[in-house]
Formats: C-alpha cells, structure tokens, sequence
C-alpha cells in the first residue's frame, strides 16, 4: 500500500499558490517567491504606511511672505509638525493644508505642471518662499500669484500661505 507524502502541499494549493506569485508578477512585483517557498516569505505590504504614521519629528519650514499688500502678512514664519509648533499664526492648519497635499508619490510642493493650460489672471504681486524639510524630503519652493495655475498651487496651501483671494470667494 501507498502512502501519500503529507509534507508536500496538496496540487491545488500548489496551483493557487502559483497563481498568486503570478498575480503579484503582473500588478508589478519585481520577483516572484517560489510556491514552495512561499509558506516562509513574509507577507508583500499593499499600501504604503501612511505619514501620519511615521511619527515625523523632523518637519520644519520656514516660511517667507513678500508683497501681499497687509504689512501683517509679510515676515518669515518658522513652522514645525507632528506636533505642530513653530511662530507661524495658524500651526494647526497649515501642517493639516500640508498632510492633506501629502501623498505618496507626489509632491505638496510641486510646480504647476509644464505646458498646462492656465487662465491668464493676475492674482497680486505677492510671493513666498518655502524651504526646510518636509516628509523626510528637502523643499525649497517659490511661489507667487502670476496666472490661474500658479494662483491655484498657492491656495491649495492656505492656511500655510496666507488667503489672499478676495472676500466673495472665500470659502
């Protein structure tokens, strides 16, 4: 009488098995784990952690407003996070605009895009300066108010930036 092997996997788990090392392959896994080396790999994480998560002491900005038209807004601002701190007026907000425009992959402080369609409005003279450290990443960014796409990247950061669009569109 025969004896089944009880240590190899049975064929349809083995079949699974290699179904899922492919399906890893095709969503964009550079290397597959072997089926029968697969009950000691660890498991792929899906997503990844989110920057909350991370415990990020080291964001620091520091902030430079210029040519706003209120004397009140043009100064420098030293913002820190996680926990919110610094001089700026409104910590609390703008570390939340910022975690907000964080995500992974992209840039909360990236340039309006190349060859973009952009209204040709004038939003004032004003401009800011951001530098520092953000989500373990050096920002050194400029801003001013020249056309719709650059009036937008600007907004998209207030409280970090002060609100300069006129009262009846404030939200």
């Amino acid at each position: 009488m025969l004896q089944a092997n009880r240590s190899a996997p049975p064929r349809r788990l083995r079949r699974l098995l290699l179904i899922a090392a492919g399906s890893l392959a095709a969503v964009g896994s550079t290397s597959v784990v072997p089926a029968s080396a697969h009950a000691q790999a660890a498991p792929l994480p899906l997503a990844p952690p989110a920057l909350k998560d991370l415990g990020r002491s080291g964001d620091h900005l520091t902030v430079t407003i210029r040519n706003t038209g209120s004397s009140g807004d043009n100064r420098t601002y030293e913002l820190s996070c996680h926990p919110a701190g610094g001089d700026h007026p409104d910590a609390d907000g703008a570390c939340a605009a910022l975690d907000r425009g964080t995500r992974w992959g992209k840039d909360a402080f990236a340039p309006a895009p190349q060859g973009g369609f952009c209204t040709m409005q004038y939003g004032g003279p004003a401009t800011a300066h951001v530098t520092g450290t953000w989500a373990g990443r050096r920002v050194d960014a400029r801003y001013d108010r020249s056309d719709g796409c650059q009036i937008a990247r600007w907004d998209r950061l207030v409280p970090l930036l002060p609100d300069l669009r006129a009262e009846g569109q404030r939200a």
